[in-house]
């Protein structure tokens, strides 16, 4: 392996570990008798700063654990790992391939990124365990990317086939992540804080992995326990600009009308006083990965430069113009002198055009080793953090 490769395999390790889930939950949790301790930056969504921490006496109710996303099994094992016996029940649902050795908590392997069955009957297995809950009950919900995916219920009237569909669709015509969430979360009886619907009145403390520009909650899986102030007419708008409304299936198209009439009832939003006991920690970001990757470059003799987290778009642009900076530094020594380690973040896009196969990071790869070719001393690296 050459030297260079050697190091970027070692940047982008830091920047992965920086955002691993056991390694992240283990900082965040702490369980001393009957005491559940979540450490600072713990917030709620009517306090405009972070509290102190979060504490619950766990001999008042019973501690259930739910969530889903490619991360989730990961976060599971960890909790287990710390509280043991504490834990009355859960169900996981973690994408085909990524799930974990898990005691108390029931674990669900399901599809991503197209929901399938698996992920329906997770969905089914969380909302019948929520429905035990009570007051004195607290929920330790477990969110991370890919979690719109797999956890899946649909709206009453919806089949499954339909939010298949759909969410097809979205994925090949460039929508954003918010695009596709403001549409799931109107498909859905579970997302858009319709977990924390469920769960109401026990309270919830949500543990979030992000993979969204900004670190906005209510996007994180479609933010099942998170208030939603989108509406069923934005829904009905997105799917109008990307030229989908004529493709999605008619029960689609009809809910989404019936909701925008006032006919159904909206998602939960930021006014709604169930809120007021649920409660939200971050312990993974994309700007944490990068702040790792840029100390571990450092630590390598390289001059580390992050140009942003926030980087969206379709992802063979975003590879082109990532490309021209490295042919720039290579030739000048602008932005930032060789030896360079240059840093982004985001959620890029892809637009289908054929029947090939991959994502968002396949792509950029891809398109820059075509722009990057025959220049010396160049590597690019496109990886996730989010669980895959």
């Amino acid at each position: 392996m050459r030297p260079m490769e050697k190091d970027l395999r070692e940047i982008t390790a830091a920047a992965i570990q920086a955002v691993d889930p056991d390694h992240a939950i283990r900082e965040s949790l702490l369980l001393q008798g009957n005491t559940l301790t979540v450490s600072g930056g713990v917030f709620q969504t009517h306090l405009s700063e972070a509290t102190s921490g979060f504490s619950y006496d766990l001999s008042t109710g019973h501690l259930y654990v739910v969530g889903a996303g490619k991360g989730s099994a990961r976060m599971a094992k960890a909790v287990e790992a710390i509280l043991g016996d504490a834990i009355t029940g859960g169900v996981i649902i973690t994408k085909y391939g990524y799930g974990e050795s898990l005691a108390r908590i029931r674990l669900i392997e399901a599809g991503h990124p197209v929901p399938d069955a698996n992920g329906h009957k997770g969905a089914q297995a969380i909302e019948a365990l929520l429905r035990e809950s009570t007051k004195n009950d607290l929920i330790l919900a477990l969110i991370s990317g890919g979690g719109s995916s797999l956890m899946v219920k649909p709206a009453p009237g919806l089949a499954l086939e339909d939010k298949q569909r759909v969410t097809e669709l979205l994925l090949s015509c460039g929508a954003t992540i918010q695009e596709m969430n403001t549409v799931r979360k109107h498909l859905s009886g579970i997302k858009g804080g319709q977990l924390a619907r469920m769960a109401f009145p026990a309270s919830v403390m949500t543990f979030l992995l992000s993979d969204v520009i900004g670190d906005d909650f209510s996007s994180i899986a479609s933010g099942p326990t998170a208030p939603d102030d989108t509406t069923f007419r934005e829904a009905l708008e997105i799917l109008s600009f990307h030229n989908l409304t004529s493709q999605v299936p008619p029960s689609v198209l009809t809910h989404l009308k019936q909701g925008a009439e006032g006919m159904l009832n909206e998602t939960p939003n930021s006014k709604d006083p169930l809120f007021k006991r649920a409660y939200y920690k971050f312990i993974g970001s994309n700007q944490i990965a990068l702040e790792a990757a840029a100390e571990q470059a450092r630590a390598l003799g390289y001059h580390p430069l992050i140009l942003t987290h926030g980087a969206c778009g379709e992802a063979r642009e975003i590879a082109r113009f990532f490309s021209a900076i490295g042919k720039q530094i290579a030739e000048t020594g602008q932005p930032v002198p060789p030896p360079a380690c240059v840093l982004s973040g985001g959620e890029p896009t892809v637009t289908l055009r054929g029947t090939g196969k991959g994502g968002r990071n396949q792509e950029f790869a891809l398109a820059a080793g075509l722009e990057i070719q025959g220049t010396d001393h160049l590597l690019i690296a496109s990886v996730g953090t989010d669980g895959t």
